[in-house]
């Protein structure tokens, strides 16, 4: 169980795409959810992307900021969840994988301020007392400013970067200040580029953790809302989105042991390895 904050950086890494095809993919066990949230302060894309604008805007981080000045955040925070579990975001389905819609306009960001705090307490509480995971969706600039909290108070921290030598470059900077605010960060890489995840290590000091392929084809039902093609779910971005999932909850359960010796480490694994 845990809390995980997905960033990236300049030229559209694929932040989102990530963040869903891990949703879909994440191990669940009876009674566990998983839960993300796009908390990108320029603006979700899920609604309008793999839904298609089918439920239009009713729901959704800008209506936190309502209920938290009417005292009601906790309650209205469950209300704003949106089941994407078939991909139809429909309300009577198992309800396992969760989507909280982002803003719809750059500008609501600015009445977000406190509802950020709110939110980082909220998935801690979560995480401590359902067993829930959470995954968050910083987009390129949600890990700094206001929304920063909540990748401070997440258990771990993955930048997405694709391997070409643009990401790359563009990545230097943001790792380095997001190691700044968060301490240790991880790296996400999306496998476009010519560049193997142990020199995508060497350029970015930070360890490459999980891959996945670069598959236009299978992104764009998640960014876009494409029709599914068949077998989907055995692609290969949805395979390696499973084997992905693992690793970064070992990483994440690493992380908080180190952190924290009090948190029970998994099997197989040894806090050392951790940076």
């Amino acid at each position: 169980m845990a809390v995980i904050a997905l960033a990236g950086c300049s030229g559209a890494p694929g932040v989102t795409t990530s963040a869903l095809a891990l949703l879909l993919s994440w191990p669940l066990e009876a009674g566990r959810r998983m839960i993300l949230a796009e908390c990108d302060p320029d603006g979700g894309a899920v609604l309008h992307g793999l839904l298609q604008g089918t439920l239009g805007d009713r729901y959704g981080l800008r209506n936190l900021s309502v209920a938290a000045r009417k005292g009601e955040f906790s309650d209205a925070f469950w209300r704003q969840l949106i089941d994407v579990s078939s991909g139809n975001g429909q309300h009577d389905s198992a309800r396992d994988r969760l989507l909280l819609p982002g803003i719809t306009d750059p500008a609501q960001a600015a009445s977000l301020t406190q509802v950020w705090k709110m939110l980082a307490q909220m998935f801690r509480g979560i995480e401590a007392e359902s067993g829930h995971d959470v995954l968050i969706d910083l987009g390129r600039r949600g890990a700094f400013g206001p929304s920063g909290v909540l990748a401070e108070q997440a258990d771990a921290a993955f930048v997405v970067v694709r391997n070409t030598l643009r990401c790359l470059q563009a990545a230097e900077g943001r790792v380095r200040a997001l190691e700044d605010c968060v301490g240790d960060v991880s790296v996400l890489m999306i496998n476009e580029g010519p560049y193997p995840a142990g020199e995508v290590q060497r350029v970015l000091q930070v360890p490459v953790i999980a891959t996945l392929p670069y598959a236009p084809a299978d992104a764009r039902v998640l960014s876009d809302g494409a029709e599914q093609p068949r077998r989907f779910t055995r692609s290969a971005l949805l395979k390696a989105a499973r084997t992905s999932s693992t690793l970064i909850l070992q990483r994440a359960a690493m992380r908080r042991a180190r952190l924290d010796p009090r948190v029970a480490r998994p099997a197989g694994t040894e806090v050392t390895r951790a940076r």
